[in-house]
């Protein structure tokens, strides 16, 4: 049985780290959300026609578009923010929470990471005010739950 896709969620501090966190889930107009992995993949083949494969790296991103201001909505205020005072380096700074819950509400798992949120512009169509954003993911990875009805992460004692 495949797993169906409201259970897996994506948290944003919306206090940019200035305070108590405060997550904000996305997805409310959002179709589709993926967390692209961006694996930098070296491919070689040896002088004995063997290939060989290194993964070197990841450059994680995600990009919530469309994202709609919304007036009351913390996360809203922070992008529109950014976005008028191109904002840079630590202003753009928070962390995000992926999880994945099972239908009765447990959390399987979370992972909270540093995170630089860059918006991508101001304006859209009739149906309102659009600012997609792209979330790059800065590291600092670690495992832990995740509560949906506090909005609170827990980091894994594996991970202490």
């Amino acid at each position: 049985m495949s797993i169906e896709r409201k259970y897996l969620a994506h948290y944003i501090d919306s206090s940019f780290s200035t305070g108590t966190s405060a997550y904000v889930r996305l997805g409310a107009d959002l179709e589709e959300y993926n967390v692209e992995l961006n694996p930098d993949v070296e491919t070689k083949k040896n002088i004995l026609g063997e290939n060989s494969v290194r993964i070197k790296g990841y450059e994680v991103s995600g990009e919530p578009d469309p994202y709609y201001s919304e007036y009351d909505d913390a996360l809203s205020k922070k992008i529109l923010d950014l976005a008028n005072e191109r904002a840079t380096g630590d202003t753009c700074k928070t962390t995000v929470v992926d999880a994945l819950f099972k239908a009765d509400g447990t959390c399987l798992w979370a992972y909270k990471e540093d995170a630089i949120i860059v918006p991508k512009s101001i304006g859209g169509d009739t149906s309102g005010v659009q600012t997609p954003f792209t979330v790059h993911y800065a590291g600092n990875r670690v495992k832990g739950t995740f509560d949906a009805d506090s909005k609170t992460f827990t980091k894994s004692e594996a991970s202490a």
